[in-house]
């Protein structure tokens, strides 16, 4: 089976892409979608939705996990994060590839074993876990593959069995 995990933004979105087969999980590609930063919202979002479709197009993903959304302190990024998300979803929507949703203590959870995790030891962990020569860059790629990672654990969880066979992921 095919990830394709999604950090959300606007002015950068990651991405990673694994493959994962009884467990194993193995690295394909990760990157960044990045969109000019002096530019109106609405054409930045555009572009996000055609490289995001290019995205899919070219990795065939079988599941696209997607990072839900986490305010701390600046909530005007927020809203510009969260427009991003939308288009995000909405392409993931319209390639009819099913969308697993995590929030980043599910996903520290998952990759590192601590909710609360700081951000070196989850790219530590994912540059173990995939058997990669050096640290995904940037930033926002390691998450996406650590997103791709989560759901490539959650969906092989022992709930699956407990739950009648559904999927204890949020689907959309």
């Amino acid at each position: 089976m095919r990830i394709l995990g999604i950090d959300p933004g606007v002015g950068t979105v990651g991405f990673g892409v694994i493959d994962t087969d009884k467990g194993k999980n193995t690295y394909v590609a990760c990157g960044a979608v990045t969109t000019p930063p002096n530019t109106a919202l609405s054409p930045r979002l555009d572009m996000i939705y055609n490289d995001l479709n290019e995205l899919i197009v070219t990795f065939a993903p079988d599941a696209i996990s997607v990072e839900e959304l986490f305010f701390s302190k600046n909530i005007t990024t927020g809203i510009a994060v969260a427009h991003g998300r939308g288009v995000i979803l909405l392409s993931c929507y319209r390639s009819g590839v099913p969308v697993y949703e995590y929030t980043p203590m599910q996903v520290k959870q998952a990759v590192v074993g601590y909710g609360n995790a700081k951000k070196n030891q989850v790219i530590y962990m994912v540059q173990r876990l995939l058997n990669m020569k050096a640290p995904p860059k940037p930033d926002d790629a390691a998450d996406a593959l650590a997103l791709a990672i989560c759901h490539a654990r959650s969906m092989t969880s022992k709930l699956l069995s407990t739950k009648g066979g559904e999927d204890p992921c949020s689907t959309i």
